[in-house]
């Protein structure tokens, strides 16, 4: 018996080879786009582990790429250099680095046009660890009188922000850094110079959960 073969199968024997063929090939470019590594991406600078604050290292930071859009403003960006660059609060592993995470002028960005950065020493470093950068504090000064014993404390400096808590490496003081008017610094560097100050936790700025503030 002789079969008869039908130009439409042909046809459609050939389209169904030449549609396995389009696939075979959009499966190659995929696989081929996935291996091709992410020029897209953003790096930024992140911490290399867990850091308590204070002045960085090289060693303490990582290039970190992140997705397009994703990375933070003012994030700092491989080539900046750190190193001796003072950090103003904890950071985790991972963490992206921004300007206003580090002492200079980026740390006064959220802050108003006459504000400026004014470091002080308390006498408590117990009272200093319940702080955070955000914190609001009453600074109070208690100087030494004519004796040399303490004077009564009086309130120098109310509901002043704190922009960094750096390490001291001291067990007898403390070192903080706030955001203050020209007034505030000048009558705090007084204050420090003929006495000890100590701080108050606001009820507006405490962090850590602590409802009280600790007086140094």
């Amino acid at each position: 018996m002789r079969v008869i073969r039908l130009p439409g199968r042909r046809l459609l024997a050939r389209r169904h080879r030449l549609l396995a063929t389009v696939l075979t090939a959009l499966a190659m470019a995929c696989a081929v786009a996935g291996l091709r590594p992410d020029t897209s991406s953003v790096t930024v600078l992140a911490a290399a582990r867990d850091l308590p604050g204070g002045v960085l290292s090289a060693g303490d930071v990582r290039p970190l790429a992140l997705p397009p859009g994703t990375a933070p403003e003012g994030a700092l960006r491989p080539g900046t250099p750190v190193a001796g660059r003072v950090l103003t609060g904890p950071v985790r592993r991972g963490e992206p680095l921004t300007d206003v995470r580090l002492l200079g002028p980026g740390l006064l960005a959220a802050h108003g046009p006459q504000t400026v950065a004014a470091p002080i020493r308390v006498a408590d470093p117990g009272s200093a660890r319940l702080l955070s950068p955000g914190d609001v504090i009453d600074v109070l000064a208690a100087p030494t009188g004519w004796d040399g014993g303490p004077a009564p404390a009086r309130v120098v400096a109310e509901d002043v922000p704190v922009l960094a808590v750096p390490e001291s490496g001291s067990d007898r003081e403390a070192l903080l850094v706030l955001a203050t008017t020209s007034e505030q610094a000048v009558e705090l560097a007084s204050a420090q110079a003929g006495g000890r100050l100590s701080i108050t936790i606001t009820s507006r700025g405490v962090s850590s959960g602590n409802d009280q503030g600790m007086a140094g």
